[in-house]
């Protein structure tokens, strides 16, 4: 990429941080404005006024509200399968199975899972607070957050025979067994919700997920806590961002100074060609006038001995500095190269015009 100022890999790392400064600036802004909403979402308390407060409010509906309550069944809860004495209204089980993988790459074996079977179970539930006021929670499942709690967790090791033991080192993979978890969004848990409340024609509250496509959450934790958490979130994007730009920042800066220094090189080195140029023409000059005056009997025995040891036609006319060695002409000593003297290897410095009376 003669002349291009970004070579290949350059172009490929400059590209590639600015791919992911985007995405990255996208997942920050969002996060952004998931936390002013929150930050502006008012606080509605579940009692007897709430119905009140709907009437009121236009089209019955608040985009964007905070809600606290006990969460209770509306019709029979669910029973654990481990545990016949807890009760919720979410139930969620689910089979992993744990792989060991061999890396050829880090010569070592990976971890790897997989999810062999998932199964939800669910029944209406709502959240209950002051004067058996209720709000009936919508669509839980397309909630962010945590709002289960791990009810059984048990791992299940394999037994291998001999032969599955060699075929293990054959196939590269080696199972470490089977995790069941049980996960269940118990009765009386204490949840937080966010979305939108809505008054039902038949005067149920209800809580869904926003209209207008804003983060619909339901916690364990308080909102204070899971607004904290957002926040952390946006900062880590922000960090991201501040990264990723400063590498490509770098990469610019790295082909600028690179680029730089080529541009300095070869001003450097056209000064110098210059400035040889009109030293050799000072020094013909001389050689000619000193000619005219004095005769030119040996100059052709001194010509043959004074030849260029690289090309062996041009008369030696530089001195490489800062070895002092008169061996080429300035021709042949633009066309080395490495700026090495060819008589000793020693670095080059700077080149001067030599003049042989």
């Amino acid at each position: 990429m003669e002349g291009f100022p970004l070579t290949f890999t350059e172009a490929v790392c400059l590209g590639a941080s600015l791919s992911l400064s985007g995405v990255f600036y996208y997942l920050y802004k969002r996060s952004r404005l998931t936390v002013k909403k929150l930050e502006n979402a008012p606080h509605i308390s579940i009692d007897g006024k709430l119905k009140d407060l709907l009437k009121v409010t236009p089209g019955g509906c608040l985009q964007y509200a905070v809600v606290e309550g006990t969460v209770k069944p509306v019709d029979e809860p669910l029973t654990s399968h481990f545990n016949k004495d807890i009760s919720g209204v979410l139930q969620k089980f689910t089979i992993k199975e744990h792989r060991l993988i061999w890396s050829s790459i880090s010569r070592t074996w990976m971890d790897s899972e997989r999810i062999l079977h998932q199964r939800v179970n669910m029944v209406p539930f709502a959240l209950f607070g002051l004067d058996k006021a209720a709000v009936k929670v919508q669509s839980p499942l397309q909630a962010d957050g945590i709002y289960t709690e791990v009810i059984n967790e048990k791992f299940h090791q394999p037994t291998l025979s001999f032969g599955e033991l060699v075929g293990v080192y054959f196939s590269g993979e080696k199972p470490k067994g089977v995790l069941e978890i049980e996960e269940m969004l118990k009765v009386g848990t204490t949840l937080t919700g966010i979305g939108e409340l809505t008054l039902d024609t038949d005067g149920t509250v209800t809580l869904r997920p926003p209209s207008d496509n804003s983060p619909y959450f339901l916690s364990l934790t308080d909102f204070e806590n899971l607004r904290n958490e957002t926040c952390n979130i946006a900062v880590f994007w922000k960090v991201l961002v501040v990264v990723s730009a400063l590498a490509g920042t770098a990469v610019l800066f790295w082909a600028g100074l690179r680029f730089y220094r080529t541009f300095k090189d070869r001003w450097e080195q056209d000064a110098a060609s210059r400035e040889f140029a009109r030293q050799q023409a000072e020094a013909a000059r001389l050689r000619a006038e000193r000619a005219n005056a004095e005769g030119s009997e040996e100059e052709d025995n001194n010509q043959m001995g004074n030849v260029c040891v690289i090309c062996l036609s041009e008369p030696r006319d530089c001195i490489l500095l800062d070895c002092a060695h008169v061996c080429c002409c300035f021709t042949c000593y633009q066309a080395l190269p490495q700026r090495t003297c060819p008589i000793c290897r020693q670095n080059i410095a700077r080149v001067l015009p030599f003049y042989q009376p």
